[in-house]
């Protein structure tokens, strides 16, 4: 434990930092998930909606600092990809 008070508020301000990105990138995973299952029943209109809302978030944890440019753009490009694919059946 640490001694000094500005090494105690840093500790707590570490921990709640490490809970608020958890929960930001267990809502993405789950939309994710939820994404997986509509292209999978080839639901295109919930899925093109669920897909946004994804894009969406995957931007606003790019912005602070939460994902990589790279990986936010891999993940994006490969379920546009899926979506896209259900377009065209």
């Amino acid at each position: 434990m640490p001694n000094k008070e500005n090494a105690k508020k840093a500790m707590r301000q570490t921990a709640k930092r490490a809970d608020h990105i958890k929960d930001i990138k267990a809502e993405i995973k789950s939309l994710r998930v939820k994404l997986r299952k509509m292209v999978d029943a080839k639901n295109l209109v919930e899925a093109t909606n669920v897909a946004q809302l994804v894009g969406k978030k995957f931007d606003k944890a790019m912005a602070k600092g939460i994902f990589k440019k790279n990986t936010v753009a891999r993940y994006k490009s490969r379920f546009m990809k899926k979506v896209n694919a259900l377009k065209t059946k």
